[in-house]
């Protein structure tokens, strides 16, 4: 019997995931200093015993302002992908199973949509809706809709002529259960790969919009707006950029290994 090998991207993905999010909701509920406490006699001071990561230019805990930033980080890019994953996944699974006039005509505007880069697309919803959180969740998720709708329609069409959902047919089974419950199930692996690649993407344009001045707005903490904020002090506190950016770095990282992962999972 051939064993199988270890799966080392999805465990290291988890591992590193884990971290992350045991990080970012610690950070909602506890922080070893205020996130927004200022404290003049700390500006820029190098990382020590008492701030592990550093101050920034007001003095602030740059630990706490990670930790909270995180989860206001994560929360975007979760809510971006929910929103894409759950209509996304309505569009493409009745397109898929019908098809007809109805599947060309949403496919041809999928396909003018997905034709535009997502973040100039964003940029544009963000200038018309103006910054803050809520909105570039709003804009993303929008955004996200046709490539989720896209992968679950393939993926309809792949089983839907199968024996198996032929049998269901047969046995008098509504096709709303056929979608959700005999072919949608099957296709769980393929839309979690996708969704933890949106999630990726999700915490990249949210750090690039914040970065810019049109996501979350100050004083409340962002990975991306700390970096922006950062910019001006890279020569004398180099720390204030290094560990936001090697917090992003850490969470794409471990998604994108527990979505090689599953895909590896899925060959097998």
């Amino acid at each position: 019997m051939k064993r199988k090998k270890w799966n080392y991207n999805l465990t290291i993905g988890l591992i590193l995931t884990t971290i992350v999010v045991l990080m970012a909701v610690v950070g909602h509920f506890w922080t070893p200093y205020g996130p927004t406490d200022m404290n003049s006699m700390l500006k820029n001071a190098a990382p020590s015993l008492a701030h592990p990561f550093g101050n920034d230019n007001f003095g602030r805990d740059i630990l706490s302002r990670i930790m909270n930033g995180m989860g206001t980080t994560c929360f975007v890019a979760l809510c971006t992908v929910g929103i894409g994953v759950v209509f996304g996944t309505i569009i493409g699974a009745i397109t898929g199973f019908f098809g007809g006039w109805l599947d060309e005509i949403i496919m041809r505007l999928n396909d003018a949509l997905s034709a535009f880069p997502s973040v100039l697309l964003a940029l544009i919803f963000i200038s018309l809706l103006g910054p803050g959180r809520n909105n570039i969740i709003f804009a993303l998720g929008i955004l996200f809709i046709p490539s989720f709708a896209r992968i679950v329609r393939s993926e309809i069409i792949r089983y839907k002529e199968l024996e198996f959902v032929k049998s269901a047919q047969v046995m008098g089974a509504g096709k709303l259960r056929i979608i959700f419950v005999h072919i949608l199930p099957n296709a769980l692996v393929s839309m979690l790969t996708s969704a933890t690649v949106g999630f990726n993407n999700a915490v990249l344009a949210e750090a690039s919009m914040s970065y810019l001045g049109l996501g979350v707005q100050p004083p409340e903490p962002s990975l991306g707006l700390m970096l922006s904020d950062a910019q001006a002090f890279l020569q004398i506190a180099p720390w204030y950029a290094i560990f936001p950016g090697l917090t992003i770095v850490m969470i794409i990282l471990g998604f994108s290994m527990i979505s090689e992962g599953l895909r590896v999972y899925q060959a097998r």
